[in-house]
């Protein structure tokens, strides 16, 4: 029995220490492919850290395990423990930042809309700051966002009007639907003669120039987060598997420990 716990012990280690390395070098990939902005970056820090924290943690159980060595186990099992507590307080505040906060759903429409006050503080503050708002503004000018939509979608309105835009491209690249531009083409509207139907800052920020568009508008901002939300509530349920993995890897270093202790307490009663 207790060398299948050790054995299970060792396979779910190195498991671990694979999604380690591979979180590394994600977010290796990241910092060197989106040096420039904060575009690709949301992730950038909390993948290296997690990387590095389960690169080390199960490294310490690899050789404790191998080398049968309790002092190795039990820093392992100290280190694992609080790695553990990080995780789960992490994930509940990453559940908590990003609870707030979906499309609205307009009536015969594809797409769906995004207002930034929708939003928590936080995300907001950290994120779509003025600072930072200027790099990742850059940063989806440079990339093209609002291409895609002009070149796929029919110019006709109906048409669009059912496009499955992504919230980057249903904020940045066109007016609120609210303000009543007159349709021309994906990316070209019309202001009413008589102004915008309603009183909303993005419906006067709007341009037609293709360096402007809406990237200024709150809306834009929204759907920033909107994309922010989605990528950090897909890494807190990765997290809650990594969890559940490092529970079991905790329990089973307690049975590895004891494991050890008696294979070494036999070898004195019965060696030389």
């Amino acid at each position: 029995m207790a060398r299948i716990s050790n054995g299970v012990f060792t396979i779910i280690n190195s498991l671990i220490l694979i999604l380690g390395l591979v979180s590394i070098g994600a977010s290796a990939y990241l910092m060197t492919h989106h040096s420039s902005s904060l575009c690709q970056k949301a992730l950038q820090l909390p993948l290296f850290i997690l990387g590095v924290s389960l690169f080390v943690v199960s490294l310490l159980g690899l050789i404790g395990s191998c080398c049968e060595k309790t002092f190795w186990i039990k820093i392992y099992s100290c280190l694992n423990f609080l790695l553990i507590v990080g995780l789960i307080c992490f994930t509940i505040f990453t559940f908590v930042v990003t609870n707030k906060g979906a499309g609205k759903v307009l009536s015969k429409i594809g797409y769906r809309e995004y207002r930034l006050g929708d939003y928590s503080n936080w995300l907001k503050n950290h994120f779509v700051n003025q600072k930072n708002w200027v790099q990742i503004r850059s940063c989806l000018i440079d990339a093209h966002v609002c291409h895609d939509i002009h070149s796929g979608v029919n110019q006709q309105v109906a048409d669009f009007y059912k496009a499955k835009l992504s919230p980057v491209q249903s904020g940045c690249c066109k007016p609120p639907t609210n303000c009543g531009f007159e349709y021309k083409n994906a990316t070209f509207w019309i202001a009413p003669g008589s102004g915008p139907d309603v009183q909303d800052s993005d419906c006067t920020t709007w341009s037609n120039n293709e360096n402007k568009y809406c990237y200024d508008c709150n809306s834009c901002k929204g759907g920033f987060l909107a994309t922010i939300k989605k990528e950090w509530r897909i890494l807190a349920i990765v997290l809650i598997f990594v969890t559940i993995f490092l529970i079991i890897l905790y329990s089973l270093s307690c049975c590895a420990i004891r494991s050890i202790h008696q294979s070494h307490s036999k070898y004195s009663k019965f060696g030389p």
